[in-house]
């Protein structure tokens, strides 16, 4: 079969690599049919998560068709649609059982790496290097994918696969972000990143009762999309002092709940960014957090800061005064896609949450460099490009 691998730092080729076989009894096998790009993986392809291998397939947010099921697969047939959530999770431990899925104490089986990073070792996640499970992606024909009666969901019918296809990531992310946020009705949040998970997070917090939502990026034709499909306010930080704008919009208190949704490759202007930039190229940091820092120093005294941009070490100059002094809730973690997706795919099939217009470039899977650098660069206002085996 055909897949879009990876060839080492900065490069991306598609190979002729081995069908995927089932291999455990909770094992599925699915015709891939639509296949995102996400920000995520700009992190691996880029080389900063240093466990990949050349030839790894890439891509964790799909969804397709049945083809194959293990032996003690219940709730999946051949030729149902489905959509994948992008963390495996057994379903039976601890973790799984009080729905946090993406902390599964059995689904990576490869826990060493992020075991001496972090103290423990999460959930796999599909496609997304060998410190989350080694598991192949989905940019690809066909995928493997273990525990399927807990990971995969059947597509509701009338639901076009460019739409559902952001069920399997960019949705349940951006609908935990807001989640974390403990809405309660009224509230002002701040989402930083105009991506698709922060254009996600930014509905889920009209939809959880949030009164106004300001969204925070540089580019126009994303803020101007935020602002014509949810209704957000928006921010260019690339010309206007994002803290001050935000004392000014609500009165001197701040936002009550900011949203981080861009991770560890912040832009910014300045000579922060600056410093940013040259520590984490000579590796004397892994991560850039300039949008942490400005959530942060925005929020309001008492507010929640919420956290769902990927991160993978250590930062500096992290305001820690601030989130103590101003008595902040800071909540973060990759998301528990089991919990969400099945009420996701209810909202939208009832017409509450449309993220087909997400899909601003689909594209065979053989032009799926070229889709990554579309969306890298954020060429011709590629949102998301939808790759298409």
């Amino acid at each position: 079969m055909r897949a879009l691998c990876w060839e080492g730092v900065g490069k991306l080729a598609v190979r002729d690599v081995p069908e995927p076989q089932i291999r455990a009894e909770g094992d599925i096998l699915v015709r891939v049919r639509a296949s995102s790009v996400c920000g995520s993986d700009l992190h691996l392809i880029n080389g900063y998560l240093p466990a990949m291998r050349e030839g790894d397939i890439l891509g964790h947010e799909f969804m397709g068709e049945v083809v194959e099921t293990g032996p003690g697969v219940r709730r999946h047939r051949v030729g149902d649609r489905v959509v994948v959530g992008s963390v495996v999770a057994c379903g039976g431990c601890w973790y799984c059982r009080t729905e946090q899925y993406s902390l599964c104490d059995n689904s990576n089986p490869q826990p060493v790496f992020t075991e001496k990073l972090w103290g423990h070792s999460p959930a796999g996640i599909l496609g997304y290097s060998h410190a989350a499970g080694g598991y192949a992606g989905s940019h690809a024909e066909y995928i493997r994918v273990p525990f399927g009666d807990v990971g995969a969901f059947a597509v509701p019918d009338g639901v076009p696969d460019d739409s559902v296809v952001f069920a399997s990531d960019a949705m349940p992310t951006g609908w935990m972000a807001a989640d974390f946020c403990g809405l309660t009705g009224g509230e002002v949040v701040a989402v930083w990143g105009a991506g698709g998970v922060g254009q996600m997070a930014a509905r889920s917090a009209q939809l959880l009762g949030a009164e106004r939502v300001i969204m925070i990026d540089r580019f126009p034709d994303r803020l101007a999309t935020a602002a014509d499909r949810v209704g957000v306010e928006t921010i260019n930080y690339a010309d206007t002092d994002v803290l001050e704008a935000l004392r000014e919009m609500t009165a001197g208190r701040g936002p009550d709940a900011c949203i981080e949704a861009v991770g560890m490759e912040s832009h910014d202007v300045g000579p922060t960014y600056a410093y940013d930039r040259v520590k984490q190229s000579a590796r004397l940091q892994t991560d850039r957090p300039t949008s942490v820092r400005q959530a942060i120093m925005a929020c309001r005294k008492g507010g929640t800061v919420s956290i769902v941009g990927v991160y993978a070490g250590l930062i500096d100059k992290f305001p820690l005064g601030a989130a103590m002094n101003k008595a902040l809730v800071l909540r973060m973690g990759q998301m528990h896609a089991q919990r969400y997706i099945p009420m996701l795919l209810d909202r939208i099939a009832a017409g509450e949450i449309d993220p087909g217009y997400l899909a601003t470039h689909p594209l065979p899977l053989e032009q799926g460099a070229l889709g990554y650098e579309l969306f890298e660069k954020k060429q011709d206002g590629c949102l998301r490009s939808v790759l298409h085996p």
